[in-house]
């Protein structure tokens, strides 16, 4: 079979393997969590595979020359729930060692053909919209043309999840005019990425483009459609406990609940924990439902309240639980052949932090296979 091949920094569990699927071959992965590597390792091997800190990473380190460097940079820093350190930070400056790592090929002349870098959103505006100029800035003085798209993997998995998704394509790759656009296209580019191209440098929109894709027709799953009969690693709460949960829930929310159970159907939901503030200005703990069969965006389990509970109301009857380990990889397109860590914590932090792989797939589908397939002849796979 043809292929492309790559290299998947901060690779945690290979998700983004997972999404690019057996047309592609990995050359190199890496990930500072010995944890994530070893999930990793029990789903992809580690022939590889190198733990350590990606700041360390030369080009002696990175064989060949690949199609693809994705690059799912740590998001902390960025986050608007973070500190707002940027691409300073403690966690997110690790974009700067996988930069280095990109410019010690280049001078090689080993540039990776395309570049993919994920993360939330928040970095379209962190310090101000000085991190993705920054970002862009980089890639334009190293000679890639790129443009940047907002994803929600919601039009794939029934989880609301958001990202952004910079492609930047090297010198000599070549793009049919069914992949730009002449500006911003609907529902790729936000208000919130249109204001940060415009923050850039000159040089920076000079290379800009507007990536063109169709919106995917996919029947997407309910959230009822991932729920496990037999869930391993939770349990139902008791009576107490779920109303625990309700008690934490202002009126909307409760109305919802009632709502629910008037339907005459069980309907599953999702609930999530938030800081509000109440009508005092202080912060209160709040748990909000939603019952429009999707979930909330997976976050990492730091807390009781990084994780989602799932509600089952048939009637009168409510029930709560917390989503499974299994349920959150399904809601990252895993399928169920993915070995998940065995603990509770590892498990669903190793989904929370990662790509979900039905959008890397749609990628590699709508841009960076026709992007490649017109830069060169493929290789065919040996053996």
């Amino acid at each position: 079979m043809d292929d492309f091949t790559f290299y998947e920094f901060f690779a945690g569990g290979g998700m983004a393997r997972a999404g690019l699927g057996p047309r592609w071959r990995c050359l190199f992965a890496n990930d500072l969590s010995a944890k994530k590597a070893a999930a990793y390792r029990a789903n992809w091997g580690d022939d590889h595979l190198h733990v350590g800190d990606v700041h360390e990473i030369g080009p002696a380190m990175l064989p060949g020359l690949a199609d693809l460097a994705w690059g799912s940079f740590p998001c902390q820093d960025l986050s608007l729930a973070g500190a707002g350190a940027g691409l300073s930070g403690k966690r997110s400056s690790a974009f700067w060692g996988f930069w280095n790592a990109i410019l010690a090929l280049k001078a090689e002349g080993r540039a990776p053909r395309t570049l993919v870098l994920e993360n939330v959103c928040g970095a379209l505006t962190s310090r101000g919209g000085r991190d993705f100029a920054a970002i862009g800035e980089a890639l334009s003085d190293a000679g890639y043309r790129f443009g940047a798209m907002v994803i929600d993997a919601a039009l794939f998995v029934p989880q609301s999840r958001p990202r952004l998704f910079i492609v930047a394509v090297a010198e000599g790759v070549g793009i049919s005019p069914g992949l730009a656009g002449e500006g911003p296209l609907a529902p790729w580019h936000t208000k919130a990425l249109v204001a940060a191209h415009a923050g850039m440098s000159d040089a920076a929109r000079e290379n800009w483009i507007w990536w063109r894709a169709e919106p995917p027709r996919a029947n997407v799953a309910t959230l009822a459609d991932i729920v496990e009969d037999a869930p391993q690693g939770v349990r139902w709460h008791t009576a107490r406990e779920t109303e625990a949960v309700l008690a934490l829930m202002a009126p909307l929310h409760r109305a919802r609940i009632a709502a629910a159970g008037a339907a005459g159907a069980t309907c599953v939901g999702a609930v999530y924990k938030r800081m509000r503030l109440d009508a005092t200005g202080a912060k209160v703990q709040r748990a909000e439902a939603r019952f429009d069969g999707v979930a909330g965006c997976l976050r990492t389990p730091a807390g009781g309240s990084s994780r989602q509970t799932l509600i089952l109301v048939d009637g009168a009857s409510v029930r709560t639980r917390l989503m499974s380990p299994r349920e959150a990889a399904r809601l990252m397109g895993l399928d169920d052949g993915y070995r998940l860590p065995a603990n509770y914590n590892d498990a669903y932090r190793l989904a929370g932090d990662g790509v979900a792989a039905p959008v890397v797939r749609f990628l590699a589908d709508a841009l960076l296979e026709p992007l490649l397939g017109a830069a060169r002849p493929l290789v065919r796979r040996a053996g």
